[in-house]
């Protein structure tokens, strides 16, 4: 029997950054939602709690920089991950392209948060 060579591939990769961010989106984001589209703005919070000084404490703070880029990264992975499937189950085979502009996309957002949050 001869030995035959695997054929290796990063969809593991991406299919791990999509479970990830499926997770966060499903546990976090509907108190995402509650919290900053209703709670905050019709005062349910108390003040200090939703104020300028308390979300720029927490994204100074080296823990709140890695949660919130760590929130945001894959948040971005699991929408490309999304959408590049989704456009392929509705025939849009773009193919590389299709892949590296999704792809690309959630990279970039990485990226510019990652460099965003250094700055603060």
């Amino acid at each position: 029997m001869k030995n035959r060579q695997l054929k290796r591939s990063h969809a593991p990769i991406f299919w791990g950054l999509f479970g990830a961010g499926g997770m966060l989106a499903a546990l976090f984001g509907p108190m995402l939602v509650l919290l900053t589209g209703f709670a905050a703005p019709l005062g349910w919070l108390p003040a200090k709690a939703a104020s300028y000084q308390s979300m720029l404490a927490l994204a100074q703070s080296l823990v709140g920089k890695a949660a919130l880029w760590g929130l945001v990264s894959l948040l971005l992975w699991h929408a490309a991950h999304r959408i590049y499937h989704s456009l392929h189950d509705v025939g849009v085979h773009g193919g590389p392209l299709a892949k590296a502009l999704t792809y690309g996309v959630a990279a970039a957002g990485t990226l510019a948060a990652l460099g965003l949050l250094a700055r603060i």
